[in-house]
């Protein structure tokens, strides 16, 4: 039985964030634009202010994360913010011992290969494993103007998954998969607690000022839809279902989930991430009506000239139709050698184009 959009708060106020009402299939005044990754290796400012320490000691450090989130809103004039933070910090914060490996990401030195790998995955209580991140959320909730809502975050359970059973990033998640298919009992109990800690953390950024949540499912797209169908999406239901009573929306991404994009659907969520490889007027179809789509430009495109960048944007717009619920983004992260400026002249362009 397929899943409905989590319930949000609708309005006619066209007052509302230009990005909620894309979120809700309203129409808005123009297509609201932000980009993942938006804070990071890209922005001077950024590499400034990390210059010492470790990712995780920044995300721990309430007044650094809340800057680092607040800087490509100055720079940009992006319609949304998303918090300064990894998908592995709750995993981290329940005990367990992970790294983030500069130009690598998520390391584990001690991965999931039994049922008693499990027991170390204990229920996440955010106000005392994460404090941390409440802070940064009420913080930039007291920072942030109205009209730019924050966006929260969690991974998804296949990608939390991959990165505790093989250790580290992966290219065939060669590991995760014989896993998935040798103890399918297993798996979903896995995954399942995975998605407890997922739909913890979210709840609590909520909780603390968030406005809209993003599932990052990232690695999902490295199964067949029958493989999806079976093994990830109740967990990924399990998720939306939980967030389903509150009065924020949801969204969902994956990268090379073209196949993915139906069932993605129908986890639940109100908007559906979509990568570079799918034009968005078939991504819209796929997803079925009721549902946003966020995308859809591919990454690589902001390292050319001016006017092919320019193009390719209006390309987008153009594939995804008049009608509302687009949320201009990229296809997946803004790589570290983009130039910012380019970044601030998309956001431009979407929102003048889209006036007209």
């Amino acid at each position: 039985m397929s899943s409905p959009p989590a319930k949000t708060h609708v309005s006619e106020n066209r007052t509302d964030p230009a990005f909620l009402l894309a979120c809700n299939c309203r129409k808005a005044p123009y297509v609201p634009v932000w980009f993942m990754r938006q804070a990071g290796r890209s922005l001077p400012e950024y590499r400034e202010l990390r210059s010492r320490g470790t990712i995780l000691e920044a995300i721990m450090d309430p007044s650094v994360a809340a800057e680092i989130t607040l800087q490509p809103i100055r720079r940009y004039g992006v319609d949304a913010a998303i918090l300064f933070s990894d998908i592995v910090v709750p995993l981290v914060a329940v005990g367990l011992e992970i790294e983030v490996s500069p130009g690598t990401g998520p390391v584990l030195a001690k991965p999931f290969r039994s049922r008693s790998d499990l027991s170390r995955l204990r229920p996440l209580v955010p106000e005392e494993d994460m404090a941390y991140v409440i802070d940064a959320v009420k913080l930039l909730r007291s920072e942030l103007p109205t009209s730019i809502p924050l966006i929260g975050f969690a991974g998804g359970p296949f990608t939390l998954a991959s990165y505790l059973v093989e250790g580290g990033p992966s290219k065939d998640f060669a590991l995760t998969k014989a896993f998935m298919w040798s103890e399918p009992v297993l798996w979903r109990e896995f995954l399942d607690l995975l998605a407890e800690i997922a739909l913890s953390s979210l709840l609590a950024q909520v909780d603390a000022g968030a406005r809209a949540v993003q599932v990052f499912d990232s690695w999902v797209g490295g199964l067949s839809p029958d493989a999806y169908a079976r093994f990830v999406l109740p967990s990924a239901r399990r998720i939306f279902d939980g967030l389903r009573a509150l009065s924020v929306p949801s969204i969902h991404f994956g990268v090379g989930t073209g196949e993915l994009l139906s069932l993605m659907g129908l986890a639940g969520a109100n908007v559906v991430g979509v990568d570079w490889r799918v034009p968005l007027d078939i991504a819209r179809q796929r997803v079925g009506q009721g549902r946003a789509v966020q995308g859809n430009l591919d990454p690589a495109v902001c390292l050319a000239a001016w006017p092919v960048v320019a193009r390719e944007v209006r390309s987008v717009l153009k594939s995804a139709g008049s009608a509302p619920g687009h949320i201009f983004n990229l296809g997946h992260g803004v790589l570290p050698s983009t130039d910012p400026g380019i970044l601030k002249a998309v956001v431009d362009l979407v929102h003048g184009e889209s006036t007209k």
